[in-house]
């Protein structure tokens, strides 16, 4: 299989995730930014990604679409940059429990909340994540009393997980919790992550000018 990655993206969506992912694993990709009015929907995409959404990810004739999913994928594929825990390690478990846990129980959840919905004490059970109390609460016990989600390594799932907690205080779809705030403040002061937003940035500068 041939080493190239290929980033698809968009500086104004979930494509910064895989951006700071990408640069924490360090190797080099090429990026293909798409248009959401043109590219993003038309057929050479479509055939990468049928969902016309980004981000996707081709590694040689591997292609990967969600976020979370890309995460752990360049997790695995690069494991010399030790950004999953092993198999075998105990520590996989967590990693995988709060990677996912910010793909689902979260993503709903803020979702669901920026739509005005309420979630009746009676349909809680019906939903992956509960209510947002249940998921803001979850969210905190897993980086209370530690640097990252498992403990003093970080890892592929504060990526994930530590975007949802990023952008959910930018955008007030979080509450601003101390931990959550220390927590972004950690993640922030990451060299890769700096970098991949100076990137990001730029490019929504350059399409705005």
């Amino acid at each position: 299989m041939s080493d190239d990655l290929i980033f698809y993206t968009n500086p104004m969506s979930r494509g910064r995730i895989v951006r700071w992912m990408l640069e924490e694993v360090g190797e080099p990709y090429q990026t293909q930014v798409l248009d959401y009015a043109t590219t993003l929907k038309g057929p050479e995409y479509l055939a990468v990604n049928p969902m016309g959404k980004v981000p996707a990810l081709k590694h040689g004739d591997v292609v990967v679409t969600e976020a979370a999913a890309i995460c752990a994928y360049l997790a695995d594929a690069f494991p010399q940059k030790g950004l999953a825990p092993p198999p075998g390690d105990k520590r996989r478990g967590t990693y995988f429990r709060w990677l996912f846990f910010g793909a689902g129980p979260v993503e709903q959840a803020t979702s669901v909340h920026s739509l005005g919905v309420e979630i009746k004490p009676e349909q809680k059970r019906m939903m992956g994540f509960g209510d947002m109390a249940d998921t803001m609460n979850a969210m905190e016990g897993a980086i209370t009393g530690r640097s990252f989600v498992l403990g003093d390594a970080f890892s592929a799932a504060d990526v994930y997980f530590g975007s949802q907690v990023s952008w959910g205080l930018q955008f007030g779809s979080i509450e601003k919790r101390a931990a959550f705030v220390a927590y972004a403040e950690r993640l922030h002061a990451r060299p890769a992550y700096q970098r991949a937003t100076e990137i990001d940035d730029k490019l929504i500068a350059a399409a705005s000018a």
